[in-house]
C-alpha cells in the first residue's frame, strides 16, 4: 500500500461500487449462457468488470464458445437488462459518502464503463442521488473515450471535465474491479478499492486502500472533511 495523500476531487465507478448492479449483470449473462448449457463463471466475470460493452461481449462469447456475433449477443443481453436494471439498489455506505462530500462542496463525478441507455435503466429510482454528481462519463457511449478500462481514458476525461480540471494526483478514485484499479493507477490517481469478497487478494494490488465496504471509508485520511457524526 502507498502512503495516502490529500485530494480535492473524487471520482466513483458505478457498477458494484455505488449500485448493486454486478449481481444483475451476472444474472442477465447466465440467462443467456444457460440457453447454450454454459456457465458464466466468476473467473470470466472478473476479466469483464469495467470493460466497454462490446469488448466484454467478445470475451464472454470466446470464453463460453457461444455461437453468437457480438451484435447478436448484445441484442440478447440488452433485453435482459431492460427488465433487471431498474431493480438496482444503492450499496451500503455509498449514499452517506456521496451526500457528505456534496454537502462539503467536494467535486464528485462518476466514471463508468457502461453505456447511456443502461445507465438510465440502472438509475431509474435514483435520479436525485445521481443529480448530486458534477458529471457522468460512460465509456461505452462517450465519443471521447477511445479505450475502456483498464486503459486510463475514462478517468482522465472525467477529471478534465470538472470545471477546474484538476491534475490526476488531486483525484481519488473509488473502484470495485481490478480493471478499474489498473485504469485509475495508470491515470496517476490514488484508488480506494471495495472488492467483491470472492476476489483473490493479489487482484487488489495497485490500490492505495482496500475496504470491505464504503461504510468503512475515513475521508480525513485523504484530506477530505471528516463525517459530522
Amino acid at each position: 500500500m502507498c502512503p495516502l495523500k490529500p485530494v480535492t476531487h473524487v471520482i466513483f465507478d458505478m457498477d458494484g461500487l455505488l449500485l448493486d448492479t454486478e449481481r444483475l449483470y451476472t444474472e442477465a449473462t447466465q440467462i443467456i449462457a444457460s440457453e447454450y448449457n454454459k456457465v458464466y463463471t466468476w473467473e470470466i466475470k472478473v476479466q469483464c468488470m469495467g470493460m466497454k460493452g462490446a469488448m466484454a461481449a467478445q470475451l464472454i462469447i470466446d470464453s463460453l464458445e457461444l455461437p453468437l456475433t457480438v451484435d447478436q449477443y448484445l441484442k440478447k443481453i440488452i433485453s435482459q437488462y431492460d427488465s433487471l436494471f431498474p431493480n438496482a439498489n444503492i450499496l451500503p455506505g455509498a449514499e452517506k459518502l456521496v451526500r457528505h462530500l456534496h454537502k462539503h462542496n467536494i467535486p464528485i463525478a462518476i466514471a463508468s464503463g457502461g453505456a447511456q441507455d443502461s445507465f438510465e435503466l440502472k438509475t431509474t429510482n435514483h435520479k436525485e442521488f445521481v443529480s448530486l454528481f458534477s458529471h457522468v462519463v460512460l465509456a461505452s457511449t462517450d465519443p471521447e473515450v477511445e479505450n475502456g478500462k483498464p486503459a486510463p481514458d475514462v478517468f482522465l476525461i472525467c477529471a478534465k471535465r470538472f470545471p477546474d480540471s484538476p491534475n490526476p494526483d488531486q483525484c481519488l478514485v473509488f473502484e470495485d474491479a481490478p480493471n478499474g484499479v489498473e485504469a485509475g493507477v495508470k491515470a496517476g490517481m490514488q484508488v480506494v478499492m471495495v472488492p467483491d469478497p470472492r476476489l483473490a487478494q493479489e487482484k487488489t494490488k495497485g490500490s492505495s486502500q482496500v475496504l470491505k465496504s464504503l461504510e468503512d471509508f475515513k475521508p480525513e485520511l485523504f484530506g477530505l472533511p471528516t463525517y459530522d457524526d
